[in-house]
């Protein structure tokens, strides 16, 4: 890093003027099991080691990706993880890519700050549906999402829609939708609408058919909704309005049908 993007005088100004920038060793971290006892003989004979249970170490564990030797996080105040990016991915994308190093950094960095949430993509785009649409049948009764929300202002709307195709279910059903958050602050609230109802961007949401009411962090909810025909639903995820505006977390939805 040093001999190749931070020796560039662009990426240097733009990190001095817009971040607090700090390392931390994945040795203090634990982030292998080898680390994990080397570190359990050296509290015997140091008076102070890194506290894992800081807000700022775990918004780090939750960001850094499996085997990555070096991880580059930008971390919002909240501790809310705003982009994610793997060196050795880096890396190689840009030898792929032909693009210079420094130029893909600075739009790394960029982009976190513009709430775009740069490695989010990557991470979920083997565990669920890219464009969040689900499609359900008599073959396929159940599927997966894996996204983020975002904490709107104080009673506002900012959903991210998923879009639930269950018209293959002639006869109707029931519709089950278990969610899990993720382990930053903010918890979530989430509303399903029929397809053709415009979704608020303002106020409560009256015109829901059912809502889960401000599931907390690192905990389960569930929506059951009874349909008499086959149908789209639209699934809003968005922030619950006593969190930081701005603030996100990740949730997974696992979209099922049980058929009448």
């Amino acid at each position: 890093m040093r001999a190749g993007v931070l020796s560039d005088d662009q990426v240097i100004e733009f990190l001095n003027e817009n971040f607090i920038n700090v390392w931390v060793s994945n040795v203090e971290l634990e982030r292998t099991p080898r680390k994990q006892a080397y570190m359990a003989r050296r509290r015997k004979e140091l008076s102070k080691t890194f506290d894992r249970t800081h807000p700022l170490a775990k918004a780090i564990m939750e960001g850094w990706k499996e085997h990555s030797p070096v991880d580059c996080l930008v971390i919002a105040p909240e501790y809310d993880v705003m982009g994610k990016l793997p060196l050795n991915d880096f890396f190689d994308a840009c030898f792929r890519s032909g693009t210079p190093e420094e130029d893909a950094y600075l739009k790394f960095l960029e982009d976190s700050l513009d709430g775009k949430l740069p490695g989010f993509n990557d991470e979920t785009s083997g565990a669920a549906s890219s464009d969040l649409r689900v499609v359900l049948n008599s073959e396929q009764t159940e599927q997966e999402i894996l996204d983020i929300l975002r904490t709107p202002r104080y009673g506002y709307q900012d959903y991210t829609v998923v879009e639930i195709d269950a018209t293959a279910f002639e006869d109707g059903g029931t519709l089950i939708i278990n969610i899990r958050m993720g382990t930053a602050k903010p918890g979530g609230p989430f509303d399903l609408y029929d397809s053709d109802t415009k979704l608020p961007t303002k106020g409560y949401p009256d015109d829901a058919l059912t809502s889960a009411w401000d599931i907390p962090s690192g905990q389960i909810g569930r929506i059951r909704h009874c349909f008499d025909e086959g149908k789209v639903f639209k699934l809003g995820a968005t922030g619950t309005w006593f969190n930081e505006k701005g603030s996100i977390n990740a949730f997974h939805a696992k979209v099922s049908v049980e058929a009448d």
